[in-house]
């Protein structure tokens, strides 16, 4: 079953990857080992626990059925499972990215989720 699931990371970050056409991740995703995905039902309360008040961030979409193996569901926050990915992301493997910019309480503004 194809699922929508995001991950965020600085602008600069992404552009930079857009260039060289490979994403690695953030800092804590290469200190944990791999990439730190969540569901649309996650998003916002990660955003809160390990984005919060970082300004200049985007919100990267990926279709769960096009990273294959190196996608898996481990249990994480609450006993939930969680998309870690293995490995490094195409930039082409993203479905959309979008600016997730800060409001006026602090909390991170999110677009439509899929």
């Amino acid at each position: 079953m194809t699922r929508i699931i995001y991950h965020m990371c600085p602008a600069e970050t992404w552009r930079e990857a857009v260039r060289a056409g490979v994403y690695h991740g953030t800092a804590d995703d290469r200190r944990d080992g791999f990439m730190h995905f969540s569901t649309a039902e996650q998003i916002a309360e990660s955003a809160r626990r390990h984005r919060a008040g970082q300004t200049g961030l985007v919100l990267i979409a990926v279709e769960s059925d096009r990273l294959g193996a190196r996608l898996k569901w481990e249990t994480s926050r609450g006993d939930a499972l969680f998309p870690h990915l293995y490995g490094p992301l195409d930039t082409t493997e993203a479905a959309s990215v979008r600016p997730l910019p800060l409001g006026a309480d602090g909390e991170h503004i999110f677009p439509p989720l899929d």
